[in-house]
């Protein structure tokens, strides 16, 4: 919040960034539902599709939601660079996000 209270021009890129985020780790937990076994995840792999969920892979098939979650990625790395600001954290929980498997 100090961050942005001495900056307005970070505040949409900040707010941009954690959108981009919350979607992209939405996208990866559909796509690990889909492919990752019942051990890795905790819980009945294929649960998402036995229980009827709309998720980014049934809509989007797992090629098309792999490659949206590359551009939400994509997109929440630029906005931080855009900051100007020191983002290491973020970069990696960034990476992290998308790069888990449970």
């Amino acid at each position: 919040a100090a961050i942005i209270a001495n900056n307005q021009r970070v505040e949409p890129l900040l707010r941009a960034f954690g959108a981009q985020l919350g979607l992209a780790f939405q996208v990866q937990d559909d796509i690990l539902d889909e492919t990752s076994s019942t051990e890795t995840l905790g819980k009945q792999q294929g649960s998402d599709r036995a229980q009827a969920k709309s998720t980014f892979v049934s809509l989007l098939g797992l090629e098309a939601a792999q490659n949206h979650l590359a551009d939400l990625m994509k997109t929440a790395l630029n906005l931080l660079q855009q900051s100007q600001l020191e983002t290491d954290n973020l970069r990696a929980l960034v990476h992290y996000m998308v790069e888990r498997k449970h």
